[in-house]
């Protein structure tokens, strides 16, 4: 590709250009589209899939054609009032709860922690290192990912060349460019050290035992203990943690997911006194309506705020 080409590449994320890319072979191919596509066309593809597709699903795949639509200079036909109102009629006809995961708890973070300790500890003194590095690294994804509040693909994408650490105090994780970055101008995390279920220690035992210098923090590790050179794919996170969750006594490890850990650390947050600025600052929401989504009340139904009343 010619200079140009490789900025216009840079431009999307590559999850959004594949995801943008599958959504358009399904119009064309599947459906039988045609592009450039007519308002009416765009409305009875929406309409045929109203039923099949969730309502999330649906707008991702008329974000793809207004995408496809505006890069190649032609009218947008998903902002046309047809489109929209059929739009409106599917979610009329087929209400849906949208799933969320469940949150880790943070008993569940502290067992999970405990275990995958002595797994090390075990793995170190039989000599079995493919194990070994396999529990640090599971670990250093598992606290860090929990206690700073990461998605799946921020941890896929963590760098060792981009994360400072400050022994005793805290680190700092930089990542180029985050889901809600619209200006591409990078960002900064900075995690502290703690005195329990650490993510500065665990990232750190990680990168020295598997003598990481650069490239991705989180890897592939084999069956012998090498180490893969490209980051794990953030579709092999949910497997991993679910592996994870289950192998150390974790029950219906199954409901939770990457976005666990983002929830579970918003969850106990909130339970602990953060207010909502401080929770936004720290996970990196720009919305309070996208930080709200991962919060668990402690007290859901607010029971106890009802029955003090009551008491009065």
């Amino acid at each position: 590709m010619s200079t140009f080409d490789d900025y216009l590449h840079a431009a999307t994320r590559e999850n959004t250009r594949q995801s943008y890319q599958a959504a358009l072979r399904h119009f064309e191919v599947e459906w039988g589209g045609l592009l450039p596509a007519s308002p009416d066309r765009v409305a009875r593809y929406v309409a045929e899939y109203g039923s099949v597709l969730s309502i999330s699903t649906l707008r991702q795949r008329l974000a793809a054609l207004a995408a496809w639509h505006q890069e190649h200079g032609f009218a947008d036909p998903t902002k046309s009032p047809v489109v929209r109102k059929v739009l409106r009629g599917v979610q009329a006809v087929h209400p849906a709860e949208q799933r969320r995961a469940a949150p880790l708890q943070i008993e569940q973070l502290a067992q999970v922690d405990s275990h995958l300790a002595d797994a090390i500890d075990r793995a170190r003194a039989t000599g079995n290192r493919p194990a070994m590095l396999r529990h640090l690294r599971d670990r250093a994804l598992l606290l860090l990912g929990f206690w700073r509040g990461f998605r799946g693909d921020e941890l896929s994408r963590l760098r060792v060349e981009h994360i400072r650490v400050a022994p005793g105090e805290r680190m700092e994780c930089y990542l180029p460019r985050t889901k809600t970055d619209r200006h591409l101008t990078g960002q900064t995390f900075r995690t502290p050290q703690l005195t329990r279920m650490c993510p500065v220690n665990a990232y750190l035992d990680w990168v020295g035992a598997a003598d990481l210098q650069d490239g991705p923090v989180f890897r592939r590790v084999d069956r012998w203990g090498n180490l893969g050179d490209d980051a794990l794919n953030v579709d092999s996170l949910l497997p991993l943690l679910r592996r994870v969750l289950a192998t150390n006594g974790v029950l219906a490890a199954e409901l939770y997911s990457t976005h666990s850990l983002r929830r579970g650390f918003a969850s106990w947050a909130t339970a602990n006194g953060w207010d909502l600025k401080t929770l936004m600052e720290h996970v990196g929401w720009k919305s309070a309506q996208s930080a709200m989504r991962y919060i668990d009340l402690d007290d859901p139904f607010n029971q106890r705020r009802i029955e003090q009343i009551l008491r009065q």
